[in-house]
């Protein structure tokens, strides 16, 4: 078993620190990574993060999906999205993709794109499938372009609720682009000691993680502790049968982070110290499956 990588999330990171935070995401050249979105920061965080990778080229991964009330107002001038698309605030026909995928690289200063996620499709108009097949031609004709590298599902719920699964994602993405080869490369979502469907599936080599990880696709996981609150919900004890050397937050990273299947584990932090703990806890080996799943037993019948 091998540990994930760490990557920067950018979701939860206030402006002041977060170029401060891609700094520390940097250090480690082997394994840095940048995960953001238009969305983020009040539609703030790719323009600030700009001048950065500029500087250094850290791979970095965006999203098309949610729009800024000002982004919105953008796209219906441009005319890549309608007003009742607008007022949904999320989009994934293929006109505002390309809109959108186009507005990706001027803030983030890129002329190619390394990974884009379809951000949460579930939160589509109607059938998900039928909003992400317009995404994906879209998706498709960018990478044929050279505008991008790869692109992913990014979903909060939607393998948990069953709206999505690998298998049909990857069906889809072969129909949009004519054949077996195409860019769909990846999907993001949560996994944690809490929110543990996926987690556990993976450790039984089912559900969407080890479906992905069979296809050579990578795993995103987000949110690994829970918002933060996990530590504060994590036993001593708990930790301990994790992982007897790391303190509570550092044990429940590693968990996910030893989850099979799982290539990279994003953490939203501005703290240094979080952070170094962070990179601490990921230079030791995987965690046990006996002892995930052990963990994950306990937890489930708390």
């Amino acid at each position: 078993m091998t540990t994930a990588a760490l990557g920067l999330g950018t979701y939860r990171l206030k402006p002041a620190v977060l170029i401060d935070a891609a700094a520390r995401a940097a250090a480690d050249p082997a394994t840095a990574w940048i995960d953001t979105a238009p969305n983020y920061l009040g539609g703030r965080a790719q323009e600030l993060l700009a001048s950065f990778l500029v500087r250094h080229p850290v791979p970095t991964s965006t999203k098309v999906g949610f729009l800024t009330d000002q982004a919105a107002k953008e796209a219906v001038f441009d005319g890549a999205i309608t007003g009742s698309e607008a007022a949904r605030r999320h989009c994934l026909s293929a006109p505002y993709v390309h809109w959108q995928c186009a507005h990706n690289r001027t803030e983030l200063g890129r002329d190619r794109l390394d990974l884009v996620f379809a951000h949460n499709p579930e939160r589509a108009a109607g059938d998900p499938y039928e909003a992400l097949h317009d995404a994906f031609i879209a998706l498709e004709a960018e990478a044929a372009a050279g505008t991008l590298s790869a692109y992913g599902v990014a979903t909060w719920e939607g393998f948990e609720t069953g709206a999505l699964s690998v298998p049909a994602l990857h069906e889809l993405a072969a129909s949009a682009a004519g054949s077996e080869q195409h860019h769909l490369k990846a999907i993001q979502l949560p996994v944690s000691l809490v929110t543990a469907t996926a987690f556990t599936q993976a450790l039984d080599g089912g559900g969407p993680i080890a479906q992905a990880s069979e296809l050579g696709w990578q795993v995103f996981a987000s949110a690994p502790l829970f918002g933060g609150e996990l530590p504060l919900l994590a036993t001593r004890e708990l930790s301990e049968l994790l992982h007897p050397e790391l303190n509570t937050a550092q044990a429940c990273l590693l968990a996910t982070a030893s989850c099979p299947g799982v290539t990279r584990t994003l953490l939203s932090t501005t703290c240094p110290a979080h952070w170094a703990e962070a990179r601490e806890a990921l230079r030791f080996p995987a965690i046990p499956v006996p002892t995930l799943r052990k963990v994950l037993d306990v937890l489930a019948a708390a």
